[in-house]
């Protein structure tokens, strides 16, 4: 399957994408095999307020990128339906247009109760997309305000979107959205405001970017009429430009692998540690720390040096 899917079988990433969100062990193999043919393509995610026009900004944005003879791949990450666990808003929907395209693959992801912004899969999703060789692979967030700082750690480029008339700028910055963006898109810039939009950014980058290398730029843009995508392109070029002349993108994406390393090895102590303290001996603890004859601290230790010791036992058996 690794072949297939970096021949950019659309059947064959869209498998191993449902692979990753239903947790199958086959997942497991397929991305080691993956792994070395990724880290090429130009990541870039759209974040912003519900509203904000994440996905009719990025139909125009493939429209513009397909013109120039980019391939695209979209993970739009929608919030969870409660009865079939699918993506509930379904931007493929808004995007329908690109859905006969060979060079774009267009893909909604339920958040699952993954209180961030992101799907817990989205990360080994972009993977599989990078392997398939995608240019430009487009992140759009759920838009639920503070956790979309999530995005900064799997991206190189991010880029917050706001609107004209919302009267979101000063929570945008309150919620430290703000910091995170690489850039900022004023759409719907045919609306009343745009001016006084862009002049409060002005005033927020000033205040909140004051010494920092990379001053993030402001682009207005109309996504139902497709205009100021080409500018927007050209900023996105440029912030990548800079990330990697300055050595900043390796740094960032180094931070990155070592965050998802870490996320790993929580996940796989959870998953041990719920098995463990099911069984007699960390009950019969438990119920001292209730009789309060052993601190909570003390048995917390005890349990997770016993859950060490018995991991590395298992795989020196192994």
């Amino acid at each position: 399957m690794e072949k297939q899917i970096r021949a950019r079988d659309p059947r064959r990433v869209a498998r191993a994408i449902t692979w990753i969100e239903n947790g199958d062990p086959r997942r497991y193999p397929l991305m080691e095999s993956l792994f070395p043919h990724t880290g090429h393509a130009h990541l870039i995610g759209l974040t912003g307020a519900p509203g904000a026009g994440k996905s009719s900004l990025a139909d125009a944005l493939i429209t513009h990128l397909r013109h120039a003879g980019l391939t695209v791949g979209v993970l739009a990450v929608d919030p969870t339906s409660p009865f079939t666990g699918g993506s509930l808003l379904g931007d493929r929907i808004r995007m329908n247009r690109h859905a006969l395209d060979e060079g774009v693959f267009i893909r909604s992801m339920g958040t699952r109760g993954s209180l961030g912004g992101l799907a817990r899969a989205t990360k080994e999703a972009a993977r599989v997309l990078d392997a398939a060789g995608y240019d430009v692979i487009l992140v759009e967030t759920v838009g639920v305000g503070q956790s979309e700082i999530d995005i900064m750690h799997m991206v190189d480029t991010v880029a917050l979107i706001l609107t004209p008339g919302a009267g979101d700028t000063v929570q945008v910055f309150k919620a430290g959205i703000m910091e995170i963006a690489d850039l900022f898109i004023v759409n719907k810039a045919d609306l009343p405001g745009k001016g006084k939009l862009i002049a409060q950014l002005e005033e927020l980058i000033h205040i909140a970017m004051n010494g920092r290398d990379w001053t993030p730029s402001i682009t207005p843009v109309v996504s139902t009429s497709g205009e100021g995508m080409e500018s927007l392109w050209e900023r996105l070029k440029q912030h990548r430009h800079y990330l990697f002349t300055s050595g900043l993108g390796m740094e960032r994406r180094r931070a990155h692998l070592k965050r998802e390393v870490q996320e790993i090895m929580r996940n796989q102590l959870q998953i041990a540690l719920a098995q463990k303290i099911e069984t007699p001996p960390f009950q019969a603890d438990l119920d001292q720390v209730q009789e309060r004859e052993i601190a909570p601290h003390r048995v917390a230790h005890k349990w997770l040096q016993q859950l060490l010791e018995y991991e590395g036992e298992k795989r020196i058996d192994g």
